[in-house]
C-alpha cells in the first residue's frame, strides 16, 4: 500500500509517465488528485499527469503539447518551440526517432514525452538538470522526473547505504551519485531515454555520446554564439520583463544576450562581496553603463544573508539531499528580489566554469596527439598553480581505466583531502567521506563502490571529456532544488549553459582552445564578442567570491547544533556527532578536511530525512489549475491538492 507523500504533493514541479495500457491504470489513479494536469495517450488512456505553474508564457515550466493522429507529443520545461510548429510536428510524426530528432532542433532546457502507436519515449537533458527515473508498478513500468514519485507509487523504503554516499565531498562519483536514495527505483542515465512498449515494458537506450573535439576556436565560437543566442531567445522573447545575474563572465554574457532581444527589459542583479580584491561589482557596472535596455541593481554584502541561515526549520521536499541548501538563502535573496521587480524567469550562469574550462585531464589525450603543445601547456599550469612535477609524471605514466580508478577510490575515503599542489590529470577528484562519518557509512560506501566498479562505464573513453561531462552534471544537481525553491517565489531559474545544444557545440571544439595559459575561457570571450562590451571582456579572470564561511558558521553554530542533538544521520548510524559538534567547535582555520564542504553535505542529508517526516514547507496550490489538454476533463484545484 503507496504512503501517503511527504514531499512530491507539494512540490510546485512533477511529473509522471504512464504506458498505454490498462495495468497503467491503477498508478495513475493514485497519481490523480495530486495532479493538475493530465495528457490522455490517443487511446484515451492516461499519458502524463504533474503539476506545472499555470503561467503559459514563453520559456515558462510549462507542459507544450499537440496531438496529430496516433502521437501525442509534449515538452515539458522551458523551451522555445511555438504551439503550431507543435501541431505540426506531431502530425507528421510516426515514430519516436522522428519525436527525438524534432526536439533535438528546439531550443531550451526540457523533456521529451511523445507517445507514438502505443509506444513512449521520455528524455531528459545531457545535464542530468532534467532527470529520468523509472520504477515498475503493478507490472509496468512507470517514469517520473521526481523519484520520491515513484518511491510513493512503490512503496519504497530509504536505502542507507546510498544515503551515505551523499557524504561524499565531492559528492561526484558516477554512476554511484546519481542513484536514487529510495529502493528498487532506477535512475535513466542522461546520455539514455526510456523506451515502453504497449504491454509497459520498458529498456533504457543510449542515445547519445560527447562529439569529437575537432572545431578550432575560430570555428567553434560562432557555433557556440549561435547555441547561446537561440537558449536565451527561448526563455527571453515575448517577455517584457527578465531578469539576469550580472557578475562574472558566464552570467555577464547571458545578461548581454537578453538585452538585445526586441522590447525585452533586463534587471540584472550583482550581490556585493566584502572582499576587496573581488573586482565582479566593477566590471559589473561597466557592462551596465555600455549595455542599453539593463536595470542595474547593487546588493550590498551587509545586506546578502549568510551560509548557514535560517536552516533548522527547512522542511522543503526535495527528492534527493540538496548540497547547496545550506547557502539556500543567499540565492533566494536575488531570485525574491527578482520577482519582486516583476520577472518571472531568471538567468543564471550555473554550469559555465564546469563547461566552458576544459579540465586539465585533456593534457593526457593531448601528449599523443600534439605532444609539444601538450608539454608547453603542462609546463605553464605546472608553474602557475605550483604542481608538484613528481605528481605530474606519475598521473600522466598511469593509465588506470574508469573502473580500476573507482576500485582505487575505496583506499583513500577517509584520507584528507589531497594537497592543492597536486594536478587531477585523471577521471575526476577522488572524494573523501566527512571526518565524522562512522565506520559503518565508510564500510557502505566502499562496498557500494566495488560493487559498481566492474560493471561503470565513463562518459567517454577520455578521462579529459568525462571530466568535463560529469563536472557540469554535478553543477546542474543543485539547480534543481535552488529552481525549486526560486518557483515558489514566483520566478524560474534559467540555466543556458546546461542545455543540450549548448554543451554539444562547446564540446565539438579543441580543449586546447577551450583553455589555454594566460587567457579566461577564451571560447565564451570569442562567441560573445560584439554582444558583450569589448571592455567586459578584457583582463577578467574568475573571482572567488569572500562569503566568510568561517564567519557564518561562527555566527550560526548554535542554531547548528540544534540539529544535532537528535541527528537522523545519526539514528541511522551513518555519522558521530560527537565528532561533528567538535569540529565546529574548536578553530576553524586548522582543519586538514574540508570542513565547510563535509557540512554542505552533512546538512542536506540531516534537512532532507527531516522534510520526510514533518509537514511540507507549504499546501499552497501552485498555478491555477490547467484544463486536461487534447479532450481529456478539466482537474479541479480541489482534487489537484493532497
Amino acid at each position: 500500500m503507496a504512503r501517503e507523500p511527504a514531499g512530491f504533493a507539494a512540490a510546485p514541479l512533477w511529473f509522471a509517465v504512464f504506458p498505454d495500457c490498462a495495468s497503467a491504470a491503477p498508478a495513475a489513479a493514485r497519481l490523480r488528485r495530486f495532479a493538475d494536469c493530465c495528457l490522455p495517450h490517443p487511446s484515451g488512456r492516461p499519458f502524463l499527469l504533474g503539476r506545472r505553474p499555470g503561467a503559459h508564457e514563453p520559456g515558462a515550466e510549462t507542459v507544450c503539447a499537440a496531438r496529430g493522429g496516433d502521437t501525442v507529443l509534449a515538452l515539458v520545461g522551458q523551451q522555445g518551440a511555438g504551439a503550431a510548429a507543435l501541431d505540426e510536428a506531431a502530425a507528421r510524426i510516426r515514430t519516436t526517432e522522428e519525436a527525438a530528432a524534432y526536439a533535438s532542433g528546439v531550443s531550451g532546457s526540457f523533456h521529451l514525452v511523445a507517445s507514438v502507436a502505443g509506444r513512449v519515449r521520455v528524455q531528459g537533458t545531457l545535464s542530468g538538470l532534467r532527470r529520468v527515473y523509472a520504477a515498475e508498478v503493478a507490472g509496468v513500468t512507470v517514469a517520473a522526473d521526481r523519484a520520491d514519485v515513484l518511491a510513493y507509487l512503490t512503496g519504497a523504503g530509504l536505502d542507507d547505504r546510498r544515503l551515505a554516499l551523499h557524504l561524499l565531498t565531492p559528492a561526484l562519483l558516477p554512476p554511484l551519485t546519481e542513484r536514487p536514495v529510495w529502493r528498487g527505483l532506477q535512475y535513466v542515465p542522461p546520455d539514455h531515454f526510456l523506451l515502453c512498449d504497449q504491454q509497459g515494458r520498458a529498456r533504457q537506450v543510449r542515445h547519445w555520446s560527447p562529439p569529437d573535439a575537432r572545431l578550432p576556436l575560430s570555428a567553434g565560437a560562432p557555433a557556440l554564439r549561435a547555441a547561446l543566442h537561440a537558449a536565451v531567445a527561448a526563455r527571453t522573447t515575448g517577455r517584457p520583463v527578465v531578469s539576469s545575474d550580472l557578475s562574472g563572465l558566464d552570467s555577464t554574457s547571458l545578461c548581454c544576450l537578453a538585452a538585445r532581444q526586441e522590447e525585452t527589459r533586463v534587471v540584472a542583479f550583482t550581490a556585493a562581496s566584502p572582499d576587496p580584491l573581488d573586482d565582479d561589482v566593477t566590471w559589473a557596472f561597466r557592462t551596465a553603463a555600455a549595455v542599453p535596455g539593463v536595470e542595474h541593481h547593487l546588493v550590498p554584502h551587509q545586506d546578502m544573508p549568510t551560509i548557514y541561515e535560517a536552516l533548522p526549520g527547512m522542511r522543503e521536499p526535495f527528492d534527493e539531499p540538496c548540497a547547496v541548501i545550506a547557502d539556500h538563502a543567499r540565492w533566494l535573496s536575488l531570485t525574491r528580489r527578482a520577482a519582486a521587480a516583476g520577472s518571472a524567469l531568471h538567468l543564471a550562469g550555473f554550469g559555465g566554469d564546469e563547461l566552458l574550462i576544459a579540465s586539465a585531464a585533456h593534457l593526457r589525450t593531448l601528449l599523443r596527439r600534439s605532444p609539444w603543445t601538450a608539454t608547453r601547456m603542462l609546463r605553464a599550469y605546472a608553474d602557475a598553480n605550483r604542481w608538484c612535477r613528481g605528481h605530474v609524471l606519475r598521473q600522466l605514466r598511469t593509465q588506470d581505466s574508469y573502473r580500476s580508478w573507482l576500485e582505487s577510490v575505496t583506499g583513500s575515503l577517509t584520507d584528507p583531502p589531497p594537497p592543492l599542489e597536486r594536478p587531477g590529470l585523471s577521471w575526476g577528484e577522488p572524494p573523501r567521506l566527512v571526518p565524522w562519518a562512522t565506520a559503518d557509512a565508510a564500510d557502505a560506501v566502499r562496498e557500494l563502490i566495488l560493487e559498481a566498479a566492474p560493471h561503470a562505464e565513463p562518459v567517454s573513453a577520455h578521462p579529459g571529456v568525462h571530466d568535463d561531462v560529469t563536472g557540469l552534471r554535478y553543477a546542474a544537481r543543485p539547480l534543481r532544488q535552488i529552481g525549486q525553491l526560486a518557483l515558489r517565489d514566483g520566478t524560474a531559474l534559467a540555466a543556458p549553459y546546461c542545455d543540450d545544444a549548448v554543451l554539444n557545440a562547446v564540446l565539438a571544439v579543441r580543449p586546447e582552445h577551450r583553455r589555454t595559459p594566460g587567457s579566461y575561457k577564451p571560447l565564451l570571450v570569442e562567441a560573445v564578442r560584439g554582444a558583450v562590451p569589448d571592455e567586459s571582456l578584457t583582463g577578467r579572470t574568475k573571482s572567488v567570491t569572500n562569503s566568510n564561511p568561517d564567519g557564518a558558521l561562527r555566527a550560526h553554530r548554535d542554531q547548528l547544533a540544534t540539529l544535532w542533538e537528535d541527528s537522523r544521520l545519526a539514528r541511522s548510524g551513518l555519522i558521530d556527532t560527537a565528532a561533528l559538534r567538535e569540529m565546529c567547535a574548536g578553530p576553524l582555520h586548522h582543519h586538514a578536511h574540508d570542513l565547510h564542504g563535509g557540512l554542505y553535505q552533512t546538512l542536506a542529508c540531516e534537512l532532507w530525512l527531516r522534510s520526510l517526516e514533518g509537514p511540507p514547507a507549504s499546501d499552497q496550490p501552485w498555478g491555477h489549475p490547467l484544463l486536461e489538454e487534447l479532450g481529456g476533463t478539466p482537474v479541479t484545484d480541489t482534487e489537484a491538492r493532497p
